[in-house]
């Protein structure tokens, strides 16, 4: 199936082609960097959406509407903060059409299950992250579903409690006595789904497709210090790299008529800045996955940040390792006039840029109202997400004295008084005295 989104008129393609079975008795994972349309396939699989193509099927037959036997544990707790704990776990019996009695006794047992006997008459302000979470795996567990899903349920909490409830989970599902045949787990975390999963499925982005499937042959309880656990983390730490981080980037796809544009990688600035400072401290070479777990940021913001300073010849990627380039180098040697005169003139290597100075030096005064910079991004530029493609444009294009952007006048205009773009030697056409 495939799920795609209209806004302002625009189709934006999140997830193509998939094709995903979830078999009794098994947990899958799936992993993938934020922006993947992880969320957006769990959703499409309960039946919270629609497939833009193709079908969802329930035991063979096409699904209409919400799956019946499936309940969603979400990351932000998702209670009623005006609800008890029992009210809002209640919640989770919601048209079922049981008795009072038997109402109450559901409710007393999912509580029992999570561990917060009690709790029943607290509200959610009294609780902590953990206890909140139990809350919402208590409401999915309470109508008896068969398929319990778990949009990464563990990422808004701590470490040692996301630990804690990990173990849980797993604890509930091994015990058989709770009525759940399989769970399906939404995580960006490769030692999460490394602990739970039985087979680990890994999506592409721009759009979200299934890149690989690893199966899990670790039996239970798994260490995350045994050799073999490390083993199949380090094999899903290289084919993740393969995918997001590739030793050769493919060139984009050639549109008649249209001159081929690269996607800009959604970091900002300091985030670049930033890790090219990260690396350096390491001696100009660190393994990405280190990164992650030092700067204790998620992969998908670390790879985004290392495929922005890639694109920019700032740094290379052998392999799983981030180095820094000799061009990388000079930019964290030197002063901030420095970067901004590396930063311009690595901006004017890029399609995407060397695309819109084109544009601009043609338009009248080197300038552009805002939609028209959007509207050409867009088309080039299909599957990315425009309001964000923007922002990410004009603030590198700031930060390089390549373009400036005034937000009152919603124009776009070459930045001629650059002292970046003269140090380079660019001098564009079209003078623009307001600059």
């Amino acid at each position: 199936m495939s799920k795609s989104f209209v806004t302002d008129g625009r189709e934006r393609v999140v997830l193509r082609d998939i094709s995903l079975a979830i078999q009794p008795g098994e947990v899958v994972a799936v992993l993938g960097p934020s922006g993947c349309g992880k969320s957006t396939l769990l959703r499409v699989m309960t039946g919270l959406l629609q497939p833009t193509e193709g079908e969802v099927f329930c035991h063979g037959s096409p699904l209409h509407g919400l799956h019946p036997g499936a309940a969603i544990v979400f990351q932000n707790f998702a209670l009623y903060p005006w609800l008890s704990v029992a009210e809002n776990v209640r919640v989770g019996l919601y048209r079922k059409g049981l008795s009072p009695a038997l109402e109450a006794e559901r409710v007393r047992h999912a509580i029992d299950q999570v561990g917060l006997e009690g709790f029943e008459e607290a509200y959610p302000k009294e609780l902590s992250g953990g206890m909140k979470q139990r809350v919402g795996i208590a409401r999915a567990l309470v109508g008896g579903p068969e398929l319990l899903c778990m949009d990464e349920p563990f990422s808004a909490l701590d470490v040692l409690t996301a630990e804690s409830l990990r173990g849980e989970v797993y604890h509930l599902w091994s015990r058989g006595d709770v009525g759940l045949k399989s769970l399906l787990l939404i995580t960006h975390l490769i030692d999460e789904a490394v602990f739970l999963a039985d087979r680990i499925v890994i999506l592409g982005a721009n759009p979200g497709c299934v890149r690989e499937v690893v199966n899990n042959p670790l039996p239970h309880p798994r260490a995350y210090r045994d050799a073999s656990f490390l083993r199949l983390v380090d094999e899903i730490h290289a084919v993740i790299t393969q995918i997001h981080l590739p030793d050769e980037r493919p060139a984009p796809p050639a549109v008649a008529g249209r001159p081929r544009l690269e996607p800009i990688p959604s970091a900002h600035v300091p985030e670049i800045v930033g890790l090219l400072e990260v690396v350096h401290h390491h001696g100009d070479r660190c393994n990405v996955f280190d990164l992650s777990t030092e700067l204790s940021i998620e992969l998908g913001h670390v790879i985004l940040a290392v495929k922005a300073a890639e694109l920019l010849d700032l740094v290379d990627t052998p392999k799983q390792e981030v180095m820094l380039t000799a061009i990388g180098q000079q930019f964290v040697a030197g002063d901030a006039n420095v970067r901004k005169r590396i930063f311009h003139a690595q901006l004017r290597q890029i399609p995407t840029f060397v695309f819109l100075i084109d544009r601009l030096r043609s338009a009248p005064d080197g300038r552009m109202p805002a939609e028209i910079v959007q509207e050409e991004l867009a088309m080039h530029l299909p599957n990315e997400p425009l309001a964000t493609l923007f922002d990410t444009v004009i603030g590198w294009g700031r930060y390089g004295e390549l373009l400036g952007y005034d937000p009152d006048a919603e124009v776009v205009y070459l930045d001629v008084e650059s002292t970046a773009g003269a140090m380079n030697g660019f001098a564009p056409s079209s003078p623009a005295s307001d600059s």
